[in-house]
């Protein structure tokens, strides 16, 4: 199973947010976090935003937060919202499908049942668990927040 980019930083984002819970957090402090474009992060927070899993606030002294309580959030709902399909090899996309042996195959139902299991495992976990399964403090791996950091 591999996530896309824009999933991977979708959890990224979250992590963040609920390891600085108090405060009114930048696309800008995230990206400089993270060393990832701020660009493709607006686009994820937005999604994120589409999804209830995030609250943006505009403005000068506007930035992102968390739209519910890290235990609220499952680590499975993410994912599943976030990544666009779970096609993990080319017949599980009907339309774009040239595998010859699909009528025959058994490795279609073997591939569903892991891709179902590994969504089951993530529907274990909901953020607050992540954060508390990590051996440090995630947010002493983050860089300070400016004193300006603004919308981003």
């Amino acid at each position: 199973m591999h996530l896309t980019l824009h999933a991977d930083y979708a959890l990224r984002v979250l992590l963040y947010l609920a390891s600085n819970p108090d405060r009114v957090v930048s696309t800008g402090e995230v990206s400089d976090a993270y060393g990832i474009s701020k660009h493709h992060l607006v686009r994820v927070v937005q999604g994120l935003g589409r999804h209830g899993f995030v609250e943006v606030r505009p403005g000068r002294a506007g930035g992102v937060v968390l739209a519910r309580p890290p235990a609220e959030i499952s680590v499975g709902e993410v994912v599943r919202r976030m990544e666009p399909d779970f096609h993990v090899v080319e017949c599980f996309d009907p339309a774009t499908n040239k595998c010859p042996i699909t009528p025959a195959c058994g490795l279609i139902g073997v591939l569903n049942e892991a891709t179902r299991a590994f969504l089951s495992t993530l529907d274990k976990y909901t953020l607050e668990d992540v954060l508390r399964r990590g051996p440090r403090k995630l947010s002493a791996y983050f860089l300070k927040p400016a004193a300006d950091a603004g919308v981003g």
